[in-house]
Parts: C-alpha cells; structure tokens; sequence
C-alpha cells in the first residue's frame, strides 16, 4: 500500500505540471508567434525479482517533457509597414551587439535612431546587403542610409513619337518634342528633338539644348530617319545604319558632358515600335530616359520577397537589402530563450540561411504579424480531464491512507 501512496503523489506531480503547460498556454494567447505547447507523460516500472515482465507492477507516472506544436498562426493585419510574418516555414535572424545570433518568429520590427531595423529589444534584423548592380552582398545589418542619394546621369533616352506620314516636304512640315535629362551634377537639362519632313517617309532630325545650359556636338549633322511602306522605321536608311544614335552634350555648368543614346532599335537592330510614321498628326505620347537628380530618403517599403525597398523623393525606388530568413532541419531541437527568440542547437542542426520563397522558405507579409496558435477550447479541454486527473491521484492517496488505517486497526 505504501507504493501506492507514491504512485498517487506521482501523479499529482505530473499533472501540476502539465496545468502549469496549460497555464502557459493560455498566457501567452495575444503573444506574437507564440507556439502551443503540450505536456507529455511516461510511466514508471518496477521490475520484479523473478524477471518477469508479467509481474512487473508501475509505480506511477512522470512528466515526460513538453513538446512545441509548430504549425502556423493565423496573420493579423498592422498598419506598420515594418511588422512582417511568415508564412510558411522559417525564422527571422536577429544579432545583438557582439553579433551572437538569435532566431524569432516575431516579426514586430522597427527603425531605431541610427537607421538599424530592430525588434523591441534592440536586437538588428539581418539581410542580404542589395549591391550596385542589383546581386545579393553579405549578410549584414539592416541600416537604412541617411542623407541624399547621388544623382545619375542620363545615359538613354527613348522617345514613343509618330511622324505625320502626310506631311508635305516642301512647305516643309515640322514638328518638336522635349525631353529632359539630367547631368552629372543632378541638374535639369531639356533637350528639343527637332524633326523636319525632306521627303515621303524621311525626316532629318537635330536636338539642341539653351545656350545657356551648353551646346550640342557636332551642331550641324543632317541626321535623318526613314519609314517603309507600312509606316515603320526602316534602320537600314536611318542615321546611322543599323544603329542606335549618339547625342552628345557639352555642359557649361561644370558637369561631365553627356553621351546619350537615342533607343529606337532592340537589340536585333530592328525597329522597337517607338517611332511611327503612319497617317495621324505628329505627336508625342511617351517620353522616358534613365537620369535622375539627387533624392532623400521619405520612407521605405517590405515586398512579400523580403525586399526592403527605399522610397526617395526623386521618386526613385531604390531595393537596399533582402531579408534573411532561416530554417532548420528539427524545430523541436530549438533553445528556447525566451522573448520569442531562440537559439540553434545540436538537436536543432545547423542553421540554413536563404530568402523568401526559396526553397522550403515561406513567404513574408507585410503590414502583419503572426498570432498565437494557441487554441482555447482544446486547452479548456485539457485543463478538465488535467484536474480530473489531480482529483483522481489525490483519490488514490486517501483512499490508500483508509486502507493502511483499516490494517492497523486490525490489531485492535
């Protein structure tokens, strides 16, 4: 009987700790990211001296451990552009200050005062830094730059124009469009693009700029473009053949002259569809070319690829880093720390790094954060049958107390 009582004090043992489980659970119903967890049990044996396992007899139970249950929060939707969730499978990676590396599911993010994108706690999320020509660099912290972005010089132009296919040369008819560009200093320059009809189907074309802005070199080339029968341009008979043209510009404000080329060809050398000469009065209806002047930072983006984009005020969209996201080959060998981080392990395996959507890598939302998966009514559930169970092991501690009570009083 005196074992009993120990197998009754078992189960009371095992099953307070599998209410303070539930108890957990329910606290942390409103906490972001958070994983259920649920309580486990094994029984305890004692073997007999004969060695057979038929008269082997348990001596209760213990907690076995707890085991997270990963399966996705649902998404709240936030109006902070910098709270993002995972869909699917993946973590965000954190560093502290001595670059020790942190995992969470709680993407509550925000800019600090030097420009690092943060969670509550100060700890720098991590991301591919976006190189010059657009490749992913190193992983690094997430620093938006303060300050102006540099300017870009106008290399290309494209004009979408149709020329008057009745244009009568010898009035002659003519027709102007500007477009402008920008130089090496992020200054403003318009440039008109003159077209004068000399033939059917041929146009000679010049472009100028103020005198006060500089000159266009060489000045006076009689540069033509020539349409065929269907209204298209027709590069062989265009200047120059086969070939795209050249603009070039000297500047008198101190800025590197300008070597524009005028697109009009794809890369095959045939017509891009830009320039029309069909029978519709001459005009313009799209003009574009790749300068800009100098910007500041107003505000930045997250796309659901992780790209944290910056917005300036040159109205350049500018993609700056990708967020880091990394998975594991076992979630449950995780450390947790506490404070929605956690921590790899050797029963976690190693930490694979990647972006959003690659591989096994979920996706990311923004202007959302991942809820609790905790589910009320399966942890009421658990509660009940958890103290029905402390009430019944408290049942097998009395009742064995009744029973040894009844032996002694045998005696009497």
């Amino acid at each position: 009987m005196i074992s009993s009582l120990f197998a009754g004090v078992s189960g009371l043992r095992a099953n307070a700790n599998a209410m303070a489980v539930i108890g957990d659970n329910i606290a942390n119903v409103n906490t972001t990211s958070f994983k259920t967890n649920r309580a486990s049990f094994a029984n305890i044996l004692s073997q007999s001296l004969s060695g057979s396992s038929s008269n082997d007899i348990g001596r209760g139970v213990q907690f076995w451990g707890t085991s997270s249950l990963w399966t996705q929060g649902s998404v709240e939707n936030t109006s902070s552009p910098t709270d993002l969730a995972i869909n699917g499978r993946g973590f965000f990676m954190v560093k502290d200050q001595i670059g020790n590396a942190f995992y969470t599911r709680a993407g509550s993010f925000k800019f600090d005062k030097e420009g690092n994108l943060v969670n509550p706690d100060g700890l720098k999320v991590q991301g591919y830094a976006i190189t010059s020509n657009g490749t992913l660099g190193s992983v690094a912290d997430i620093c938006i730059p303060t300050g102006s972005v540099p300017p870009s010089p106008t290399d290309k132009m494209s004009l979408t124009v149709n020329l008057n296919a009745d244009a009568d040369p010898l009035i002659p008819d003519a027709y102007s469009t500007t477009v402008t560009v920008y130089d090496s200093l992020g200054s403003p320059v318009p440039v008109t693009m003159d077209f004068t009809c000399t033939a059917a189907n041929v146009w000679e074309w010049s472009a100028s700029v103020a005198a006060s802005d500089g000159t266009v070199a060489p000045p006076a080339a009689p540069y033509h473009i020539a349409f065929d029968s269907n209204g298209m341009l027709d590069p062989a008979n265009c200047d120059p053949p086969g070939a795209n043209p050249f603009i070039d510009i000297t500047l008198l404000n101190g800025a590197d002259p300008l070597h524009i080329e005028w697109a009009y060809l794809n890369s095959l050398g045939n017509s891009d569809g830009t320039i029309t000469g069909y029978a519709s009065p001459s005009t313009t209806t799209f003009l574009s070319q790749n300068g800009f002047p100098p910007g500041i930072l107003q505000s930045t983006s997250v796309d659901e690829q992780g790209y944290v984009t910056g917005v300036f005020s040159n109205g350049q969209l500018k993609p700056l880093y990708q967020i880091v996201l990394a998975d594991f080959p076992s979630y449950q060998g995780l450390s947790a720390l506490g404070k929605n981080l956690y921590a790899e392990s050797r029963s976690s395996g190693e930490a694979m790094l990647g972006t959003a959507g690659n591989g096994r890598l979920g996706g990311i939302s923004p202007n959302g954060l991942e809820m609790s998966n905790v589910d009320l009514a399966s942890e009421f559930v658990k509660m009940i049958t958890t103290q029905r169970a402390f009430q019944a092991n408290s049942r097998v501690i009395t009742t064995s107390d009744e029973i040894l009570a009844d032996l002694i009083s045998i005696k009497r």
